[in-house]
């Protein structure tokens, strides 16, 4: 085996994590994250969420060095580097190439106003067929809010980018982008397969202030002499690929083909699939970003659908529901107990904020059909976690209403899908084979970056040492039963939502 490496950075919105992976092996050699606590975010105002760019440099910086620190790597033998990202940020930098202020995060809500007024004025069927999305809170509403707001930094800005373009810039002293990146900010026209001139155009942004677009899988750019004395990397070490979380989450979990689904299910869920052709949700209730591997020859298109309600119902069970000191797994084997359908008992899970799955309604979460005589702690265990795969199944029949034929999910061997209720109830009721992995977004964009780099000649070959723990198939003895709760389930959410 040699020892040469790829490494791949997800710069998160808590943390900033850095993996080397061996790329004869495929195997992580090293992964290191910093801060160990909970990263800062700055929230001058409700609803606001901003964080300094410089700060995930220094974490970055960090990490790299633990990294380097533990597997005795020598800088010289990394081949290539990899970025993934939290989605959505706006940077705003001068001709310096300084940051003008705190980066707008995803999880701002300050521009909503500013994407509902573009929409209206654009109007909606030209921003859904061409930008496959509403304006919403993405990064060019967060732009617009500086425009209005803050003059001062707006006439200052040389470039935007998202928090990955600003991680690879910082390595490169180069500024540039992606599609996918534009795509995420609703800055791509997808109808015309270039830059959304209309949608600066209504918010009177100059097209000046986007970065040079570079190819997701490329040489995108080289550590710089200056980045080199501040990292311990070598001089000349390329930059090779870059994407947004949940693209690059797909990535990690080897999915690229349409019908294919990457899943995450922590304290938030998330459904992301993959569509081989252009089309959107006319209600906006999932977002639709262009995946890894989109080209205009060969559309691959990431559709999106988050569920707030998903761990953090479980986790509130855990706190106020079951007695002190039971863990998951315990709770698991009392919802075992039960059968499925939780004998009519149902959860509705959204109780963790408006969901976008619903049009953007705050329902709450609400337990129907519970009967005093019949039902106890055990069925609310079960319908909770039943109830949280079917909100899950909700949204993927939207997705199926814009042509995913879905097959196959893929998810990280964590949180909810340890569960092997959640397991089987998702196999059972979505008709899906289920495969989980062992990986996680670092080692996937340090993976990415040996495609970009053509270490790898495509993804079968990237992803060919994906350890593969466990395969959960759809049962065909319980799939009435399934069915028929999920029904049920339905029937009562669509009492609530009218």
């Amino acid at each position: 085996m040699n020892n040469k490496y790829l490494l791949g950075f997800d710069i998160g919105s808590s943390s900033v994590k850095a993996s080397l992976v061996n790329t004869d092996s495929g195997k992580c050699v090293a992964s290191a994250f910093y801060p160990k606590t909970e990263a800062p975010i700055i929230a001058v105002k409700a609803g606001w969420a901003e964080q300094e760019p410089e700060m995930w440099w220094e974490y970055a910086k960090q990490s790299l060095a633990q990294v380097l620190h533990d597997s005795q790597a020598k800088a010289e033998d990394i081949q290539a580097i990899g970025i993934s990202y939290q989605m959505h940020g706006l940077v705003c930098v001068d001709k310096e190439l300084k940051p003008l202020c705190p980066s707008i995060i995803w999880c701002d809500s300050r521009a909503v106003p500013y994407g509902e007024k573009a929409f209206k004025q654009i109007g909606s069927e030209k921003c859904l067929s061409h930008l496959l999305n509403s304006p919403g809170n993405f990064t060019a509403s967060k732009l617009a809010w500086i425009k209005e707001n803050r003059p001062d930094i707006y006439g200052q800005i040389y470039k935007i980018m998202l928090p990955g373009d600003y991680i690879a810039m910082k390595l490169s002293h180069i500024p540039n982008t992606t599609i996918p990146g534009l795509s995420e900010g609703m800055l791509w026209d997808f109808k015309n397969g270039k830059v959304a001139d209309f949608l600066l155009d209504c918010n009177g942004f100059s097209p000046e202030l986007i970065a040079d677009i570079v190819p997701t899988f490329a040489h995108q750019g080289t550590v710089s002499k200056q980045a080199a004395a501040e990292t311990g990397l070598a001089e000349g070490t390329p930059i090779t690929y870059r994407a947004g979380d949940q693209p690059n989450n797909a990535l990690s979990l080897n999915v690229f083909n349409p019908g294919e689904i990457a899943s995450t299910a922590g304290t938030s869920g998330v459904v992301y699939g993959v569509l081989g052709k252009v089309n959107y949700d006319p209600k906006s209730r999932v977002n639709t970003f262009a995946h890894v591997n989109h080209t205009a020859e060969n559309p691959r298109l990431g559709v999106l659908l988050c569920i707030n309600g998903t761990g953090i119902l479980n986790a509130w069970i855990r706190k106020n529901i079951v007695p002190l000191g039971t863990g998951y797994a315990e709770m698991n084997n009392l919802a075992a107990q039960i059968p499925i359908g939780s004998e009519g008992l149902s959860v509705i899970p959204f109780g963790n904020g408006a969901e976008r799955v619903l049009e953007n309604r705050e329902t709450g979460c609400s337990v129907s059909g519970l009967d005093f005589n019949q039902h106890d702690m055990r069925h609310l265990l079960r319908a909770s976690q039943e109830g949280i795969v079917f909100s899950f199944c909700y949204g993927m029949e939207i997705m199926r209403e814009m042509g995913m034929d879905i097959k196959k999910i893929h998810a990280g061997n964590a949180n909810m899908f340890l569960s092997p209720i959640f397991r089987d109830t998702l196999a059972g009721v979505s008709g899906a084979t289920i495969n989980l992995y062992d990986t996680d977004g670092s080692i996937g964009a340090a993976r990415g970056a040996g495609i970009g780099a053509g270490i790898y000649k495509d993804h079968n070959e990237a992803f060919a040492t994906l350890e593969k723990l466990q395969t959960v198939e759809p049962s065909e003895k319980d799939s009435m039963a399934y069915q028929a709760a999920y029904l049920q389930w339905k029937e009562r959410l669509k009492a609530i939502i009218g």
